[in-house]
């Protein structure tokens, strides 16, 4: 009866000994499975959800070398931020009327540069390996000039990219190869990396002459 006890009372260190162990790994090793499980996933629609499935599996079909995982991730990105900036910029009527809104100081954003400004930066954020992102234009210089993002397979043409484009659709994201496009699309790789620059270092955003503006400077990008 009295041994009983004894034991009791010896084992209470070494139980309490064992937790603090256990406590110990626990928070060393809670950090590791967060890092290795990072979440990818984004918020899709479910109006949009097959149109996603059906984009992941045409940018997957861009080249044997297209990881199907940055596919999935570029596809769901693309339609949950053309849906978040759909929101943000309170489109009203045409996309031509959004932009007279812009221009006359009622919406703060809403240019076709400007939903490719933030495409590209929302899908920069991927940090894609097997993907590349690319700025393109049609009718450069013009007031007909419009701009959309180009996906490709890491080391392949231009040409032979996905447009993913949100303006001329009313910020609904819409996306077909380039080469099937009513416009010819052109590479501007120095305003991609101008959008880049300004992004990282964090300074105030250009000035741009915009649609409605009878002349163009030779810096700044038309209106759409």
């Amino acid at each position: 009866m009295i041994a009983l006890p004894r034991c009791a009372a010896s084992c209470i260190p070494a139980m309490r000994r064992l937790a603090v162990v256990f406590i110990i790994l626990s928070a060393g090793i809670a950090p590791t499975i967060a890092k290795q499980e990072p979440s990818s996933s984004f918020e899709v629609a479910k109006n949009d959800f097959a149109k996603a499935q059906a984009l992941v599996t045409q940018l997957a079909a861009l080249s044997p070398k297209v990881d199907p995982k940055e596919a999935k991730a570029v596809a769901e990105c693309a339609y949950a931020t053309a849906r978040r900036l759909r929101s943000q910029y309170d489109m009203f009527g045409t996309p031509i009327f959004n932009n007279f809104l812009v221009y006359h100081g009622f919406r703060k954003r809403g240019y076709c540069y400007q939903w490719t400004e933030d495409l590209l930066l929302g899908l920069d954020a991927l940090k894609l390996k097997t993907l590349e992102l690319h700025w393109g234009e049609a009718y450069a210089g013009t007031w007909r000039e419009n701009n959309c993002l180009v996906v490709t397979a890491k080391g392949q043409p231009f040409e032979r990219g996905m447009i993913l484009e949100a303006w001329r659709h009313f910020g609904h994201l819409r996306w077909n190869l380039l080469l099937s496009d009513e416009d010819r699309y052109f590479e501007n790789t120095k305003w991609a990396e101008r959008v880049r620059a300004r992004a990282a270092s964090k300074s105030a955003r250009a000035d741009r002459h915009v649609a409605f503006q009878a002349k163009v400077g030779p810096n700044g990008k038309a209106g759409d």
